[in-house]
């Protein structure tokens, strides 16, 4: 029992640091890989040699999602610099006059696009501010856009989180006997499912609380009373979103399904097809007047993201071939610290990071015509946001690593058995608990991941491993839990402390986070019962 608990003391001290002392992710996970790398020496005889050879390992594996990130992030704060985000916040404006109805197009569907496109916090904190702009109060917006911002995470970011996840199971995948690649499209397939199964209740609720919490009626009914218009923007996103995670992979459910789903409801919205008769609104309206005075058109403001969207299109179906040549530019490290068996590969043209993301912003800054003053700056508030995520991204996988490779140990157990790998220690332990009990447990743990850690992506980087070798000692389908870890982590964003403590910064209700989470936890808690249920029949 004594090396389990050893084992699970990083991930331990990393949930302690930030529930019970309030320490970001950012000094918890070095203080967590630290601790890894001391039991690792002291009591899995591991070298030092090895354990910087694992770290530097992890970094670089880090360093694909970073890339990511990085242009994600470049081509919003280029819009923000060059205007276009104010001229979409007014063309959103003329579209509906219901508070109801924004809150869909915006805080669901804009958001969700935004979420395949940027993700890391990106959407609620870039949703809520156009809603208070429209007039909603502040905690509103914020609120509503957060419960919005769950069923995209699992493809946000271009598919990060599934792409974090992958990126710490290649080895145990391979080991068992299961190819990657394979293993990857069914899991991005099955948490699509899911989310699409039970995905459309979100809509609803978020409604049913707007108008419960905000309205002068204090009523979930005038928010029900939407929910045909709710449902069928629902409809909108997941079917398309489900069908390019079957046929399209992990990379665009989000993006590409928001930009249909945004679309297709507007033109709904615009038609007035299945919206309330009676207008429903804020009791004291606080439309906020754009500051820009940009001369974009509409169209321009959009081309970046249709561009994006089109690339991101075009290089991932086979049939165009663009795939093969840019997956195929890659950049390789064989040995690190002549270490056996560890390389790392860099597919640097096929990260959306480098094609389409920073491609389109240099283009951007041309269409635009943004000055240099403005590049600049959003330059360098790209470089400024992204630092803070690199010590988390780095050492959250370098954990992983030591955790993992620390299979590759010489101690030996009673009767001559090898000592298992940490993370196989702690997946030993749990395996004494029913396979039912586990099930229940495996989103909870997605969610708890996602809460102290901040990020869909580093759950699934920290717990993936951990939920795959539990799986295969209680024998469950380490596709039923790798899919609940997935989607357990997406739904942890509605209460996400990091994404939380942006948008309540950027609509100025600093202090008010802890309402935010009480409130949330009612729909987390539905969402998480309904994806259990629906992983069991039909994964």
């Amino acid at each position: 029992m004594l090396f389990p608990i050893l084992a699970s003391l990083p991930l331990l001290a990393i949930i302690l640091l930030m529930l019970a002392w309030d320490k970001p992710a950012k000094i918890a996970l070095p203080i967590g890989w630290l601790l890894a790398s001391l039991i690792a020496f002291f009591v899995w005889k591991i070298g030092v040699r090895e354990i910087f050879a694992f770290t530097i390992f992890g970094g670089l594996k880090a360093f694909d999602i970073l890339i990511i990130i990085f242009g994600a992030i470049l081509i919003l704060n280029t819009l923000k610099n060059s205007g276009a985000m104010a001229v979409i916040q007014k063309g959103f404006g003329k579209v509906s006059h219901d508070a109801r109805i924004q809150a869909i197009i915006i805080g669901y569907l804009f958001a969700a696009f935004i979420e395949g496109a940027a993700g890391f916090g990106t959407p609620a904190a870039l949703a809520a501010p156009l809603l208070v702009g429209l007039g909603f109060p502040p905690l509103a917006a914020a609120m509503v856009t957060l419960i919005f911002n769950s069923t995209p995470v699992t493809f946000g970011a271009v598919g990060a989180p599934v792409f974090g996840a992958m990126s710490v199971l290649d080895g145990q995948l391979a080991g068992s006997g299961i190819d990657p690649a394979t293993f990857q499209d069914s899991l991005t397939q099955s948490a699509a499912l899911v989310h699409a199964s039970v995905g459309l209740i979100i809509p609803i609720i978020g409604l049913a609380f707007l108008t419960k919490f905000f309205g002068k009626e204090k009523s979930f009914r005038k928010g029900l009373a939407a929910a045909p218009f709710a449902i069928f923007a629902g409809i909108s996103f997941l079917l398309p979103y489900f069908l390019i995670a079957k046929f399209l992979g992990h990379e665009l459910p989000s993006l590409a399904g928001g930009l249909l789903g945004l679309g297709i409801v507007i033109l709904a919205a615009r038609w007035k097809f299945l919206t309330p008769k009676e207008v429903w609104g804020f009791s004291k309206k606080r439309a906020a007047k754009s500051k820009s005075r940009t001369e974009l058109s509409l169209f321009r403001a959009w081309t970046p993201y249709i561009l994006i969207a089109l690339l991101l299109t075009i290089t991932r179906i086979p049939v165009f071939g663009l795939r093969e040549i840019l997956q195929n530019q890659t950049l390789t490290l064989s040995s690190i610290l002549d270490v056996e068996n560890l390389s790392y590969s860099l597919k640097w043209a096929y990260l959306p990071g480098v094609f389409p993301f920073a491609l389109i912003a240099i283009l951007t800054f041309f269409l635009h015509r943004m000055s240099w003053r403005k590049v600049r700056a959003a330059v360098k508030n790209t470089f400024r946001q992204i630092s803070g995520a690199v010590f988390t991204l780095v050492f959250g996988v370098a954990l992983v690593q030591i955790m993992i490779q620390s299979e590759a140990n010489p101690v030996l157990l009673e009767g001559g058995i090898p000592l298992k790998s940490m993370l196989g220690e702690i997946a030993n332990s749990a395996s004494h608990l029913s396979g039912k009990v586990f099930i229940f447990i495996s989103p909870l743990i997605g969610i708890l991941g996602a809460f102290v850690s901040g990020s869909s992506t580093v759950s699934n980087i920290l717990f993936s491993p951990f939920q795959f070798e539990t799986a295969k000692l209680l024998q469950l389908s380490p596709l039923l839990i790798l899919t609940l870890q997935l989607v357990g982590s997406a739904i942890g964003n509605m209460i996400c402390v990091n994404n939380i403590v942006a948008v309540s910064a950027t609509v100025g209700i600093v202090g008010m986070e802890g309402k935010i989470i009480r409130r949330n936890l009612v729909p987390l808690a539905l969402y998480s019962l309904l994806a259990i249920a629906a992983a069991v029949i039909l994964i």
